[in-house]
């Protein structure tokens, strides 16, 4: 459900809450707002200018964005906010607000499903073969959907990157993936990072496995049926480095 809306910097009204909705060609990012703050701001910003670069050809303006995010805001300091860029009799930039979410605080089930995303570089509109995966694993007791290509070797989750920590290294799936600001402030963190091919059958081999997005850093408990251990130590350093990360006012 959108709370609010705000086209071009300014607030919404009936019209613009339909043109968010029918919005199809284009990308966006997506932030948790708290106390008129986000973690990552220049990675979001990034974000969208590499994308609308590659989509459009043109620029994102910058302070547009940022003037659509407060006005989506209006009074509340406190939400999950999504910034929009899309083809709509020209390049229009659509903010929208709900309310904000919290990260999960037990482990998350996951289950494996065939699919890769198209240009999974881009974080691009049109994700109903995700929502369709994430909603099918949720029917069937599971929290979130694993992305997995033919060879079997692990992308990234549905709304999700997956990582895993050692307690000194972090290991991503070598494979096409949405380069996640979350992920890319674990990166941040100073600890080795790596690429490899992972597959389900190689997770228990490390301490602990982990799903991130703009919602925060949770720990994987299992993947299909089976069980992976949870170093407590491991994610709590892990999820300390990221709680350390700053909040950039908007």
């Amino acid at each position: 459900m959108i709370d609010r809306v705000a086209v071009d910097g300014r607030p919404g009204d009936a019209a613009d809450l339909g043109l968010a909705l029918a919005a199809r060609y284009g990308h966006f990012t997506a932030m948790q707002v708290r106390r008129g703050r986000v973690r990552g701001l220049d990675l979001h910003l990034d974000r969208l200018e590499e994308a609308n670069a590659e989509l459009f050809g043109v620029p994102v303006d910058r302070e547009l964005v940022l003037a659509s995010v407060r006005a989506a805001l209006g009074d509340e300091p406190d939400a999950s906010v999504r910034v929009i860029i899309a083809d709509r009799g020209g390049v229009r930039v659509i903010a929208t607000a709900t309310p904000p979410a919290e990260v999960a605080t037990t482990p998350r089930a996951v289950v494996s499903a065939a699919y890769l995303r198209f240009l999974p570089h881009l974080k691009h509109l049109g994700g109903f073969p995700q929502l369709y995966l994430g909603e099918r694993a949720r029917a069937a007791g599971y929290d979130e959907a694993l992305l997995v290509g033919p060879d079997g070797r692990i992308s990234e989750g549905a709304i999700t990157n997956l990582g895993c920590f050692d307690g000194e290294r972090i290991v991503w799936p070598d494979a096409p993936m949405l380069r996640g600001v979350t992920m890319q402030l674990i990166e941040r963190g100073g600890l080795p990072c790596v690429r490899r091919p992972l597959t389900v059958a190689d997770l228990p081999a490390h301490g602990v496995a982990f799903l991130a997005n703009s919602i925060g850093v949770v720990p994987v408990g299992r993947v299909d049926d089976l069980a992976l251990k949870v170093d407590e130590e491991i994610m709590a350093r892990l999820i300390g480095m990221y709680e350390e990360t700053p909040w950039d006012p908007i």
